[in-house]
């Protein structure tokens, strides 16, 4: 019993440690006027609650497909999971309230978005992150 108690208190840190994910970053293109954005502000858009910033400047928002730079997206910016949030959607749809952000089919396709719409939002892997996009916001 003792052996097995003491196992359980050296695999406990392990059991218990965050799960480490890699950095999402909030983006437009590079040239967009849209300026640094709060965490608040980036939930309330990705969530359908609003869609202006205090400027009164109209956002639209991109997706990623959906995957695992998708999930963590949301995980790091809404506490949501995958399924909580097509629920969530789905809801603020059959309600009126809100569509969803437009669903780019690659990363490809998102960047030639930024690149086209200055008013445009995003998001993707900091890694991925270079000089013809713009940091509004950074997800831990």
């Amino acid at each position: 019993m003792t052996r097995l108690f003491r196992a359980f208190l050296l695999a406990l840190p392990l059991l218990t440690a965050p799960c480490v994910l890699a950095q999402t970053v909030i983006v437009a293109d590079a040239h967009s006027p849209l300026p640094a954005l709060t965490r608040e502000q980036a939930e309330q858009f990705y969530l359908g609650h609003g869609h202006t910033l205090p400027d009164g400047s109209v956002v639209t928002l991109a997706d990623l497909p959906p995957g695992s730079i998708r999930d963590q997206f949301y995980q790091q910016l809404t506490r949501k999971n995958p399924s909580q949030i097509r629920a969530h959607w789905s809801r603020m749809v059959f309600t009126g309230r809100a569509l969803p952000p437009q669903q780019a089919e690659s990363m490809a396709q998102l960047r030639q978005w930024l690149a086209s719409q200055p008013n445009l939002i995003g998001y993707m892997p900091a890694a991925d992150a270079d000089g013809r996009v713009k940091v509004l916001l950074r997800l831990p």
